[in-house]
């Protein structure tokens, strides 16, 4: 018997596959084959919303699970993942560097936040109030780190390449039956798909659809992700990915030319040198109104649990979330309450007939 089928090999899926294998359990992982916003995300990791100059939720605990996490995943996939960069929030004005001082000065926040001004030039962007610079940041390559995981699963015939089909799951005392395949437990981590799961569609999802770009700005030379209306991302040299949108009503992963011109707007009132487009992508994030993800079990078929809602932080909120929702299902450690499930429970409880 297994200890766990996962359906979904998303970001959000595979951290939990990581914290499975860490923690010496049998599982096996449904690729199914919907669109995966992990694969089109930015990767960055940033403890600090700088719109509002306020503390991610538990940042501090996520940074520190963070760096050994991913170098356990580098370490089993053979390819560094991780990449620890500064971030520069470029200022616009007085104003603008008054607040990053008042935001510097305050408790919560002083550690990740640079109280002295980051004074560099950079080629191709004017910046006469200068950068605030965010500490313990950087990002992670993702689609990279879900194809090598993907190969590693698949060599150990952990990996299944097919649709999980709700309807098939027969419920026992002990454990779940899906096509001959018994486990204790079923974790969903579909993302956005979540919508046609019978047991957890009935919580507030909502998608987000996110575009960036990669382009080549060899004039460019910046070191450095900068954050302004967009975030820059140095890839290689003289390559950058460049987003995002955010767009509530479109449900679509299609790139859209009102996309590209949003970012291309953007990104011309940050930079001005020539640029050329090397790619366009989009995806659906999933997300939820009150901003936490969706964590924790089922309020009737207690072997069924969820892994979702991580929107636009996932590389952050990832390994964090898994290993608080294993910690629920094997020794009964109460979730947060801000990102428990049964901050729903007033909703109608959807049950598959």
């Amino acid at each position: 018997m297994l200890d766990y089928i996962l359906v979904g090999s998303g970001l959000a899926g595979i951290s939990f596959a990581e914290t499975l294998i860490q923690q010496t359990k049998k599982f096996v992982v449904y690729d199914t084959p919907t669109s995966c916003s992990s694969r089109v995300a930015g990767g960055i990791y940033n403890p600090v919303v700088l719109k509002r100059f306020t503390l991610v939720w538990d940042a501090e605990k996520q940074l520190q699970l963070l760096t050994p996490f991913y170098a356990s995943i580098a370490q089993r996939i053979g390819v560094q993942v991780d990449f620890k960069l500064p971030m520069l929030r470029k200022l616009s004005s007085i104003e603008d560097q008054n607040n990053w001082f008042v935001a510097a000065d305050k408790p919560g926040l002083n550690p990740f936040l640079s109280t002295s001004l980051c004074t560099s030039q950079f080629n191709g962007i004017h910046s006469p109030f200068h950068f605030g610079e965010v500490l313990h940041t950087g990002y992670v390559d993702v689609p990279l780190l879900l194809d090598k995981y993907h190969t590693y699963l698949h060599s150990k015939s952990m990996l299944i390449h097919e649709p999980f089909i709700h309807s098939d799951v027969q419920f026992f005392e002990d454990h779940v039956l899906y096509r001959g395949v018994q486990s204790k437990n079923i974790v969903f981590a579909e993302g956005f798909a979540m919508h046609a799961n019978p047991w957890f569609n009935h919580l507030p999802l909502d998608g987000v659809k996110g575009e960036l770009i990669i382009i080549k700005a060899p004039e460019l030379q910046i070191d450095k992700m900068l954050n302004s209306s967009i975030f820059i991302l140095p890839l290689r040299e003289g390559v950058y990915k460049v987003g995002a949108t955010y767009n509530w009503d479109d449900k679509s992963s299609s790139p859209t030319q009102q996309g590209f011109e949003e970012l291309i707007s953007k990104l011309k009132e940050v930079i001005s040198c020539e640029f050329e487009l090397l790619h366009h992508y989009a995806g659906i994030r999933p997300t939820v109104k009150d901003r936490k993800p969706l964590v924790g079990t089922h309020p009737i078929y207690n072997r069924l649990h969820l892994l979702n809602g991580l929107g636009t932080r996932g590389v952050l909120l990832a390994p964090y979330l898994s290993d608080l929702l294993f910690q629920s299902i094997e020794h009964e450690q109460q979730l947060p309450t801000v990102i428990d499930i049964k901050r729903f429970s007033s909703k109608k409880t959807s049950r598959l007939k």
